[in-house]
This record gives structure tokens, sequence and C-alpha cells, in this order.
């Protein structure tokens, strides 16, 4: 028998759904025999008129660093639950760099947690899970 699933894609910003997702996408990856890769994108954080770069305070490099350790430690501890995983960590918009990576590393599965904002909050702040669900080139599963 095939299994349906050999590379399970799970997006983290290590929020509590982000967290419920994980342990869903552990579930699937152990299910289906299947490898598990964890993918993060951090953001340079925005004011008005566009991006905080090009300044005298460097930015980044504290973004970037605290996103590798969160994302270290997650992995870590899976590996710990021997758990077969794998990771990414990157910069851009969300949605945009987690379709880049299913496709970087042929995932055929995205499990992806929501917030379950609505009405204001969303229009202002989108909807990741919504844009990755929308353009995935692979099913996604959608964990709130």
């Amino acid at each position: 028998m095939i299994a349906p699933f050999t590379k399970v894609l799970v997006g983290t910003d290590f929020s509590e759904p982000a967290s419920r997702a994980l342990e869903r996408a552990i579930d699937v990856a152990r299910r289906y025999e299947a490898q598990l890769h964890v993918v993060h994108v951090w953001e340079v954080p925005m004011v008005v008129g566009g991006p905080m770069v090009g300044t005298a305070v460097d930015w980044i490099t504290p973004i970037e660093q605290a996103a590798k350790a969160q994302l270290t430690e997650v992995i870590d501890g899976l590996r710990a639950g021997k758990v077969d995983v794998t990771s990414t960590l990157c910069s851009g918009v969300a949605w945009d760099r987690i379709i880049a990576t299913v496709e970087q590393v042929g995932a055929d599965l995205v499990v992806i947690g929501t917030h379950g904002r609505t009405g204001i909050r969303r229009a202002l702040m989108g909807s990741i899970a919504e844009r990755v669900v929308r353009l995935s080139p692979v099913p996604v599963l959608t964990i709130h």
C-alpha cells in the first residue's frame, strides 16, 4: 500500500493554534510514516511608510536569532520524541514562504493553525491560513 502522505509540512508562529496544528501534523506523520517538516517565517517589523530597514538600529538580527532559538527548541523536542523532522526558517510574507517551502521540500500535505479572526481584525491582518488554503498545490488541513 502506498502511503497517501510522505512529507507533511506544518507552519508555525509558535502560537497556541500553531501548537495544536503541530500536534495534529505529528499524528498524521506518525500514522503514515511520513517525514515532518516544520517551517517558521519571520517578518521584518513594519512602520508607517514601509519596513524597518536602512536605519541605524539593527532590527533584523535579534528577530532572526529569537525565531531561530524558538524553532530549534521545537525541533529538538520533536527529535527527542523520535519524530522524523526537518525544518526551514525564513523571512518574508508567511503565506508566500509557506507555499514556496511546500514546493522546495516536496510536501504533499500542509497543516496550519488558524487564529479564527473575523471582521475588522481579519480585514486588517489578513489570513495566512486562508491564503495557504487557496494557493497551495497540495491539500491543506486547518486546525482552529
